[in-house]
């Protein structure tokens, strides 16, 4: 019960229902708030317990001085939590082994239950290891639950163990599009009340939900277990950058061209840690589609949400989408009486301001290895024949001196090149060479959700098959939706047929390429690629394309529209001008460029008017927790505690609480710290995070392979999450990870200076040994330490290899938060100083001290950082809320949280 000071509580008559709701106008400031903020305030209204949550936050935030820089902590209580199957499963596997912990100190193990709904949708799981035919997806499916049954079978336990917890099985969509689909309800009721939908999930990409008016963000999986145990999210009160949409998207350019734009603008801007919010005229001509992409990019351009209001394109997609009337009357109704509708004109209080003219965005595309760095399509011939370079040996390069000066498209005689014949399995042959399109995915829920950009990719293979053109026989072409919707609009538009003659048959619905699962190349290519050093690329319709991400055979990545992932695999190069050049001959041997098979905007339109209706969505979601029949034959333990399994290598009791008491253990300074890896700037999670395919010479491949485990059935990093011995191995073990105390190595090696003359070895190795010698660990980072996807196992794992303290020039905000949820020290160089710039060369012993000041209640501004070699300075402290103090002083936030709860 909230403590109501502000007497606010009040009803709201909806037809023949009433709603309790906390009306914001009884908070003096309200009016002129933002609409993100104006979320956070009746979150806060509504949770007041005179506690956490008091009068005086209520009215800061109602007295939100938008230029000032974040200070005041408040706690946001989510509405739920959602989750994906990689980021998931370790969750659960926390609160399987938090309910023992909990009997072992005495206390009850059912108060380990979510408070919260939470959601779990497995999409990651599902591999594109067959393409190209018409079982793909059959094919697929049955390799996925083949590797994945263990898994599978503790999710369904977890159904049926923790009350509040639903899982939507494989094979049904991406969880962000079936977030915004179906599980978002954008006023929540419950137990009476009406208020926003809010929620953190254990993915970046959670910001989607934004562009149906619900707030939330990503979180670690750690930050997304304490919130559904009931713990409310520290923060500070962020800075929100209000940007203005004017006028409309030309003809001829697609959400995601607009989305890269954004992205880079963003990016450009920094708007790292703030609330992004989007206003003005352009807004109301934004379908909903095109702002739950724009939201889906939000951790692509740094913000920890993208944010749209409420309005009558909101209303329109959620009666599309299946939601009954009574809850879009409420959407309406709510919005309306607690301004939270969406006024065109209205100019609220920002923080920042950005302003796009949509007219002015042109088709683009971004890589080849960040989100960020666009391209206008009309260059992107010409901006590869430049990038490639940094991909080819030196050698070859130095063959190349005739390369024009000129970066003119046509200029190509200069660009790298070292073809390669290579003979398919059939017999024929063709030439493959450096920018060869080898995988062209459509994939991600970033654009299978937006039906405007799926249909434009399908009328393009319509038109391209009509013409006699077909995928080049190197590039492994995948169709992934992000839910069954698609495959129904599809189909009723008889567009199928012509995206599975251009080799882009369905694959599965899930994640795939996006997040690295993108399935083996062709052999031959494979061969080809690895034997001859080729900078072969991908082009997929996601969201990410960092280096190593997507396919280990791929060098150089790039995000596009869908339509032009068909055009790409059609071409077959990035050495191919797409919007100049012949994308191939028909079938009189005429050329056909890109503008023949490019659709217009009205047939587009006119698709997506006729073939897509409400009774899709209410057919697909019927019965979504159900499962098909492989789901329900899963085999599952019964009873509150779960049977662990000692062979198994899928899932395992994690050591977080092992020898854990009721009491904390003071914080310590740290001394003797050995460097376990120095990094450059821009490392992500995902060289953090172990992801991708498990290669048989490494520490999990070997484990596994002592485990009775045939290389065959190794699966991914991702679906063994569930096990720490094979995560921890994997940690820092990314092929594209340079550490600089390992020079000329690629990949998770370091230095071992527990050994004579500190030889190179695998980086999980030397924390075996450091920490059989009580040695201390510390990274050392440059800028954007973090960034990318909210991987909690890029903490897990981090900490588990004995790693303290990390030392960055800056940090992404969710690996920040996950290192203090995981006790390990968050410090920042200097302002201005660099590892580089005070002569670190990460062969240092290392000594912190002034950390103990943690125990005195408060959280020092720097502790002082020393070395054996003299080096000295003052590493800021990015503990930044009082209650990220109480998770490290604890040991972390999984540890406060049982001690917490077995309080109460």
């Amino acid at each position: 019960m909230s403590a109501n000071s502000f007497d606010a509580r009040s009803t709201l008559r909806v037809g023949d229902e009433s709603y309790e709701i906390f009306k914001l106008d009884k908070v003096e400031g309200s009016a002129r708030l933002p609409y993100s903020l104006k979320v956070l305030l009746e979150n806060l209204l509504r949770t007041e317990d005179g506690a956490n949550i008091t009068a005086d936050h209520i009215r800061a935030l109602g007295g939100w001085d938008s230029q000032a820089q974040p200070s005041q902590e408040i706690q946001f209580t989510p509405a739920r939590v959602i989750m994906q199957d990689f980021t998931g499963v370790p969750c659960v596997v926390d609160l399987a082994t938090m309910r023992e912990a909990v009997k072992e100190l005495g206390g009850d193990p059912a108060k380990i239950n979510p408070l919260a709904p939470a959601e779990l949708v497995i999409d990651h799981s599902v591999i594109a290891d067959k393409f190209g035919t018409n079982d793909a997806f059959a094919q697929n499916v049955e390799l996925e639950y083949g590797r994945n049954k263990e898994r599978y079978q503790f999710l369904r336990w977890g159904q049926t163990a923790f009350d509040e917890f639903k899982v939507v099985p494989p094979g049904t969509g991406i969880v962000h599009q079936v977030n915004i689909e179906h599980l978002a309800r954008t006023v929540m009721v419950r137990g009476g009340q009406a208020y926003p939908d809010t929620l953190v999930g254990t993915d970046s990409h959670t910001t989607m939900v934004n562009g149906l008016g619900v707030l939330g963000w990503g979180v670690g999986g750690i930050e997304a277990e304490a919130a559904m145990l009931g713990q409310p999210v520290s923060m500070l009160i962020p800075r929100v950058v209000g940007f203005k949409l004017t006028g409309e998207l030309p003809a001829g350019t697609t959400a995601t061209d607009l989305v890269l734009t954004i992205t880079e603008m963003l990016r450009k801007h920094g708007v790292v840690g703030k609330f992004v919010e989007f206003y003005g005229e352009g807004v109301a001509a934004t379908s909903l589609a095109n702002r739950a992409t724009i939201g889906n990019m939000s951790p692509e351009f740094g913000s920890t949400a993208a944010i749209f209001p409420i309005d009558d394109e909101t209303l329109k997609y959620l009666r599309l989408t299946g939601r009954d009337a009574q809850q879009v009357a409420l959407v309406e109704a709510y919005a309306k009486e607690q301004g939270l509708w969406l006024d065109p004109a209205a100019e609220p209080d920002f923080s920042e301001k950005l302003e796009l003219d949509l007219s002015t965005v042109v088709p683009s595309i971004a890589g080849p290895k960040r989100p960020q760095d666009r391209i206008v399509l009309a260059n992107a011939k010409a901006q590869f024949a430049q990038d490639v370079r940094n991909y080819v040996s030196d050698d070859e390069e130095a063959g190349k001196e005739s390369f024009p000066a000129s970066d003119s498209p046509a200029a190509s005689n200069g660009v790298p090149s070292n073809p390669v014949t290579v003979t398919a399995p059939d017999g024929t042959s063709y030439e493959l060479d450096h920018g060869a399109v080898t995988v062209a995915a459509i994939t991600s829920c970033t654009n299978t959700s937006n039906p405007y950009v799926m249909v434009s990719a399908a009328l393009v293979a319509k038109k391209a098959v009509e013409k006699g053109l077909t995928r080049k026989p190197w590039v492994k072409t995948t169709l992934a939706p992000g839910s069954k919707v698609v495959t129904d609009y599809f189909d009723k538009a008889g567009l199928t047929p012509y995206l599975d003659k251009v080799g882009f048959n369905l694959v599965g619905y899930g994640c795939t390429t996006c997040i690295g699962n993108s399935g083996p190349l062709p052999e031959e290519v494979s061969k080809a690629v690895n034997e001859h050093d080729l900078a072969v690329t991908s082009v997929l319709s996601g969201n990410r394309n960092f280096e190593g991400r997507i396919n280990p055979d791929v060098k150089m990545n790039y995000l596009a529209s869908p339509p032009l992932v068909v055009a790409y695999a059609i071409a077959g190069s990035m050495k191919v001008d797409i919007t100049k050049d012949a994308l191939g001959t028909d079938q009189d041997g005429k050329p056909v460029y890109l503008a023949d098979i490019w659709p217009t905007e009205a047939e587009v339109n006119d698709v997506v008017a006729n073939s897509i209706g409400e009774d899709m969505f209410n057919k697909s979601y019927r019965d979504v927790f159900a499962g098909d029949a492989q789901w329900q034959a899963l085999s599952i333990p019964t009873g509150n505690t779960f049977e662990w399994d000692s062979e198994s290598t899928y899932v395992r009791k994690p050591p977080y609480f092992e020898g854990m008491t009721m009491e904390t253990t003071p914080v310590e300074d740290i001394t003797g710290a050995r460097v376990l890896a120095k990094l450059g700037d821009s490392v992500t999670t995902d060289h953090i995070s172990p992801a991708g395919a498990i290669k048989a010479d490494t520490p999990a491949g070997k484990y596994l392979t002592e485990h009775g485990i045939d290389r065959r059935d190794f699966n991914s990093y991702g679906s063994r999450r569930g096990n720490h011995e094979v995560m921890i191995r994997g940690t820092f073990a990314n092929i594209r990870l340079r550490n600089q105390i390992a020079p000329g190595t690629e990949g998770g090696f370091t230095r071992d200076f527990t050994q004579a003359d500190a030889p190179v070895s695998f980086i999980y190795d030397a924390s075996q040994n450091y920490q059989a010698a009580g040695t201390p660990l510390v990274i050392l980072a440059g800028k954007e330490y973090g960034s990318g996807s909210s991987r909690d196992w890029a903490a897990k794992g981090t900490a588990l290899l004995g790693v303290k303290a990390v030392i960055a020039e800056s940090y992404e905000r969710i690996h920040r938060s996950n290192l203090i949820g995981m006790g390990v020290l968050p410090l920042q160089f200097p302002a201005g100083a660099t590892a580089q710039s005070l002569g670190l060369t990460g062969e240092e012993t290392f000594s912190f001290t002034g950390v103990t000041e943690l125990n005195n209640g408060t959280t020092p501004r720097t502790v002082k950082v020393t070395t054996d070699t003299g080096v000295e300075f003052d590493g800021v402290v990015r503990i930044d809320t009082p209650g990220e103090a109480d998770y490290y002083r604890n040991g972390g936030i999984l540890q406060y949280v049982l001690r917490s709860l077995i309080r109460k």
